[in-house]
């Protein structure tokens, strides 16, 4: 991404201090780099299909090990950014959400796990698994 994108990111990230890394809704320093990075480490797993697995651990970014959370973070972003730079992170995550939907099934079951109606990347099947 351009030098402006991540300044204006950054930018956003500090205009959010009171979240904290670990916070589901929210933003903090380096949280718009963390997400995109457990987004593209779970889409580099081998296999055809990957299954969504709940966060376990109390290290501050477990609730990323759900890839659903970090893509909520991604979104909290896209929404907080001015128009270029929220451009720009769009063609990022829109690219990854495209591999996303192909590596991932949805869960007809959804909504019984979701208190709230989810975003759409809420709604595909979770291994059912704790994961560090």
């Amino acid at each position: 991404m351009s030098e402006r994108t991540c300044a204006e990111i950054q930018r956003t990230e500090r205009e959010h201090g009171d979240s904290w890394a670990g916070l589901r809704d929210g933003l903090w320093d380096g949280a718009v780099e963390a997400a995109l990075r457990h987004y593209r480490a779970f889409l580099r797993q081998p296999g055809r299909y990957l299954d969504l697995c709940f966060p376990a651990s109390p290290h501050p970014e477990s609730s990323l090990v759900d890839v659903a959370n970090a893509r909520d973070i991604l979104q909290e972003a896209l929404c907080s950014l001015p128009q270029p730079s929220r451009a720009e992170l769009g063609r990022v995550v829109a690219c990854l959400d495209a591999e996303f939907r192909r590596r991932t099934l949805p869960d007809p079951h959804a909504y019984r796990r979701l208190r709230w109606h989810g975003e759409w990347w809420h709604r595909r099947l979770y291994d059912g698994e704790f994961r560090w």
